[in-house]
């Protein structure tokens, strides 16, 4: 295994780890609250569990590497979701009231990756499809 696939490993699992906490977030806190929230901003209130699911369930999968193009591809349409619609008038670092959307590029960005990234290290997909990892 060398450095890059090392470090596409790490951040694998971080992207992962992180959607999956924030899924797991809108459950615990009421997703009741998050679907309130989504029609405030004029999207239907059920998007919200799409949005949590994806979350949830992509993360874990993010993790294993399992799927890892489609859930990298959900996450950056939920990121250029949340940047457009709920970040972007605040600005990169915030105004002082909202968070900015410094953290929804890079996770943005981090998800991109993954869509393009042909080597999966330590993955299921590797595992299963036995995909030919480079060594370069």
């Amino acid at each position: 295994m060398n450095s890059q696939q090392i470090g596409a490993l790490l951040l694998r699992f971080v992207l992962g780890l992180t959607f999956f906490i924030h899924g797991l977030a809108k459950f615990q806190g009421g997703i009741e609250n998050t679907a309130g929230f989504f029609e405030s901003l004029g999207l239907p209130g059920y998007s919200a569990y799409a949005v949590a699911l994806i979350e949830l369930i992509g993360g874990i999968a993010m993790i294993l590497g399992f799927g890892t193009r489609v859930a990298a591809a959900l996450f950056a349409i939920i990121m250029i979701g949340a940047i457009m619609k709920v970040k972007l008038a605040s600005g990169f670092l915030g105004n002082g009231q909202s968070a900015g959307y410094e953290l929804d590029l890079a996770l943005l960005v981090m998800s991109i990756y993954f869509i393009f990234d042909k080597t999966a290290s330590f993955s299921l997909d590797s595992k299963i499809f036995h995909s030919n990892i480079s060594q370069s």
